[in-house]
C-alpha cells in the first residue's frame, strides 16, 4: 500500500441508546464520506492544509439499528487522520451546568466562540453563523441564556471570554462582575488565565479594535466611505472603546509641559506626569490621541498617535515625553494632500480615549494647542 494515498472503508453499526436528533460526523485530512442505511449523510470536504470536520443532524429512533459507513481518502497529506465523531441527545446540560455551579465557590464562565464556529467555507449549524461567516456579533444565545442562571445563583462569577474577533456581550458586561478577554490564548493560554484570576499577573492589555454594542452599529460593508467605521469615525457610544483596558493598579494622569502656541510646520513637544495610585504595581499603557475639532478638510474625530507602556512601583511618578511631528495632526483636503492648518491641535494623553468622566477622575489629561501662520503642506 502506498502510504501517501490509499483509501479506507469502516462498516458497523450504530444502536442509538435515546431517541432524538444526534450529530453525526467526522473529521479527517483529507477527505471522507459518511453514509448513513446506505444514504450519503455527510460529505467531508477536501482539506490541503488541516484536518476539516463536518457533521449533520438527524433524528434517530431508541434501540433501532442502522447501518453506518465510513469512507476515508488519504492523498498525499502530511499525515494521515480520520475520526468518526457524534453526539447523543442531552436536554438536561443547562441542569446539570447549574447543579456543578451550585457546590462551587466561585464560578469561571469559559465563553465566547471557537475556530470550529468562526473561519472559512465551514458548514456551521449555529444560529448567527453562515458557512464560517457571522451574521451577528452577539454571544450564541444559548450562553447568554447558560451565564443568567448561573448569576441567579449569588456566587462570586468570573467570564473568561475566548474569541477571535470582536463580539457584543452587553448583558454579560451590565450583570457580570468580572470579565476578562482572552482571544485564542494557545498551548499555555490556560496558565496564562490562572495567573490574571489569581492575581500573580497584573494585566495591562489594552483594545486594538472596537467592541460595539450590536450589528446595528457596524455601517454596511459595502458603503466604502469610513463615516461610522472604527473608533477614528465613530461617533456613538460603543461597548468597549478602542483602547480600553484595566489593570489590578489604578492611575492618575497631570500636565507638565506642552506649547500653546507653535507655528505650522514645526514640531509638537507633550509631556505628562502619570503616577500609579494603587497599592500594586504595574504597568500602564500610555496613549495620545489627536483631534482637529475646527478644521472643515477630511480628518478622522480622533487619531492614536503614540503610545507607550510605562511600568510604575506603588505610589511611583514618571514622565511621559512624545514628540508629534506635523503629519501626525495634519488634515487632508479634496486632493487627499496633508496640510496643517492654523488653528486648534486638542491633544489627549492618558489610559484610554478621551470623554468627560475620565477627564474628571484624571485618568485622561487635554491640551490644545494653537497653531500660527500659513497653511503648511506636507509631502508623501
Amino acid at each position: 500500500m502506498n502510504p501517501a494515498s490509499f483509501s479506507i472503508r469502516w462498516e458497523g453499526v450504530l444502536v442509538p441508546p435515546v431517541s432524538g436528533k444526534y450529530a453525526i460526523g467526522g473529521e479527517a485530512f483529507n477527505g471522507f464520506d459518511i453514509y448513513l442505511n446506505g444514504e450519503k449523510l455527510v460529505k467531508g470536504r477536501k482539506s490541503d492544509h488541516d484536518p476539516r470536520r463536518e457533521y449533520e443532524f438527524i433524528e434517530l429512533e431508541a434501540g433501532k439499528k442502522y447501518d453506518l459507513r465510513f469512507d476515508y481518502l488519504q492523498n498525499n497529506t502530511e499525515y494521515a487522520i480520520a475520526r468518526l465523531v457524534w453526539d447523543k441527545p442531552n436536554n438536561q446540560m443547562l441542569k446539570e451546568a447549574v447543579d456543578v455551579a451550585k457546590s462551587s465557590d466561585i464560578v469561571i464562565l469559559c465563553m465566547g466562540l471557537s475556530p470550529s464556529l468562526e473561519g472559512e467555507e465551514m458548514k456551521v449549524k449555529v444560529a448567527g453563523f453562515d458557512h464560517g461567516d457571522r451574521l451577528d456579533i452577539q454571544l450564541p444565545a444559548i450562553q447568554t441564556n447558560l451565564m443568567k442562571e448561573i448569576m441567579k445563583l449569588g456566587k462570586p462569577t468570573v467570564l473568561v471570554l475566548l474569541n477571535g474577533s470582536a463580539i457584543a456581550f452587553n448583558w454579560e458586561s451590565e450583570n457580570i462582575p468580572a470579565i476578562l478577554e482572552s482571544w485564542y490564548p494557545g498551548q499555555a493560554g490556560g496558565t496564562a488565565i490562572a495567573d490574571i484570576l489569581f492575581g500573580d499577573y497584573n494585566p495591562s492589555g489594552h483594545l486594538p479594535l472596537t467592541f460595539y454594542k450590536s450589528i446595528d452599529q457596524i455601517p454596511a460593508f459595502d458603503v466604502y466611505d469610513m463615516k461610522g467605521k472604527t473608533y477614528r469615525y465613530f461617533n456613538q457610544k460603543p461597548l468597549y472603546e478602542f483602547g480600553f483596558g484595566l489593570s489590578y493598579s489604578t492611575f492618575e494622569y497631570s500636565k507638565v509641559a506642552v506649547p500653546a502656541e507653535i507655528k505650522a510646520g514645526e514640531n509638537i513637544k507633550v509631556s505628562v506626569n502619570v503616577k500609579n495610585t494603587s497599592k500594586i504595581s504595574g504597568d500602564e499603557v500610555v496613549q495620545l490621541y489627536v483631534s482637529l475639532p475646527e478644521s472643515k478638510l477630511q480628518k478622522p474625530i480622533r487619531s492614536l498617535q503614540g503610545f507607550k507602556r510605562v511600568y510604575l512601583k506603588v505610589g511611583e511618578t514618571k514622565t511621559v515625553e512624545f514628540e508629534l511631528k506635523p503629519a501626525q495632526f495634519a488634515a487632508r483636503d479634496n486632493n487627499n494632500v496633508q496640510i496643517v492648518e492654523p488653528g486648534i491641535v486638542e491633544i489627549s494623553v492618558g489610559g484610554k480615549q478621551p470623554d468627560e468622566s475620565s477627564i474628571l477622575g484624571k485618568k485622561v489629561v487635554k491640551f490644545r494647542v494653537k497653531i500660527v501662520g500659513d497653511k503648511f503642506f506636507i509631502s508623501d
